[in-house]
C-alpha cells in the first residue's frame, strides 16, 4: 500500500483564490495510476482554502459569529477542488471514493485527535482508492478548526502500514533553508529528527495556515516509529513522483524516524 499526499502547493496557484493546476492534477493521476499498489491519497486545499481559512481566522477557531460564512465558503470550496481531483483519478483509470474530513475526523483544542478509518477500510476492501483532503472540521473545544492534508497523511500514516509515504510538494525536498529566496542553501537528502535545529525552515510569509515544511516534518516525526521513512518530492517535475512510486532514483529527501 501507498500513502500519497499531493500538496495544495502543487495542485493549485496558492498566490490566487480558487484557482487549480489541472494540467499538472491530469499528469500527477497518471502518474499514481503506474502502479499495482492500493493507495489512500491526500490533497491538500491550497488556494481553495488557506486564503479564506486565514482571512475568516478559521485555524484560530470559534471567534464570533462572522467566521461562520467563512466556514461554509471553505468547505464548498475544498469539495469543488475534491471533485477535480477525483475527475482526474478517474481519467486515469482508478476508482476515487471521497471521505471528506468533516465526517470521520475528530478535533480536540485545535489538534487532531482521532479519525474514523471504517470508510478507508471499505473503500480499499472494494479495491477503490480513498481520496481525503484539507478541510474545516469540527472541534470539540474550539467548534471549528482546520485540518490540513499533513495532519491526515500523519494519522494515517499510524493506521495503514504502508510500503512508502509520500509528500508531494512544490520544492524538490527539504533544504537548509527556504529555497524560494535568495541566498545559499543545501538540499538534504536525508533528514533525521537531530538536523531540525540546524534549519531554517521558518514559514513563508504568505496564505499557509497549516504550518509550511516545518509543520509537515513536525507532524510526521511525532507518528513515525522507528524504521518508519517517508519521502518529499517535487510534483512540478514530469516523472519525480512515479519514479518514487516505482522505486527508481529520483530527487527528493528521505525522511527518517
Amino acid at each position: 500500500m501507498l500513502l500519497v499526499k499531493l500538496g495544495g502547493s502543487v495542485i493549485t496557484d496558492k498566490s490566487r483564490l480558487r484557482t487549480a493546476r489541472p494540467s499538472v492534477l491530469k499528469r500527477l493521476a497518471r502518474e499514481v495510476s503506474a502502479t499495482k499498489e492500493q493507495i489512500i491519497l491526500v490533497h491538500g486545499a491550497g488556494s481553495f482554502g488557506h486564503i479564506l481559512a486565514k482571512r475568516y481566522r478559521l485555524h484560530e477557531g470559534y471567534r464570533d459569529e462572522s467566521q461562520l460564512r467563512g466556514v461554509s465558503e471553505v468547505q464548498r470550496d475544498v469539495r469543488r477542488l475534491n471533485l477535480m481531483v477525483d475527475d482526474a483519478l478517474l481519467g486515469a483509470g482508478l476508482n476515487p471514493m471521497p471521505i471528506p474530513p468533516s465526517l470521520v475526523v475528530r478535533f480536540v483544542d485545535g489538534r487532531l485527535h482521532d479519525i474514523e478509518t471504517r470508510p478507508f477500510i471499505q473503500c480499499l476492501g472494494l479495491r477503490m482508492t480513498p481520496v481525503t483532503f484539507g478541510d474545516v472540521v469540527f472541534d470539540s473545544e474550539r467548534r471549528f478548526g482546520i485540518c490540513s492534508g499533513d495532519d491526515l497523511i500523519g494519522l494515517l500514516h499510524g493506521y495503514f502500514p504502508a510500503s512508502k509515504t509520500i509528500l508531494v510538494t512544490d520544492v524538490d525536498g527539504v533544504f537548509t533553508s527556504d529555497p524560494k529566496k535568495k541566498g545559499r542553501r543545501e538540499l538534504l537528502r536525508e533528514v533525521r529528527i537531530g538536523d531540525m535545529g540546524r534549519l531554517n525552515l521558518s514559514v513563508r510569509a504568505g496564505k499557509d495556515v497549516t504550518g509550511g515544511i516545518e509543520g509537515k516534518l513536525r507532524k510526521m516525526f511525532k507518528v513515525m516509529e522507528s524504521g518508519d521513512e517517508f519521502w518529499i518530492l517535487n510534483g512540478l517535475v514530469p516523472g519525480r513522483l512515479s519514479d518514487a512510486i516505482k522505486g527508481k532514483r529520483f530527487i527528493g529527501t528521505r525522511v527518517v524516524a
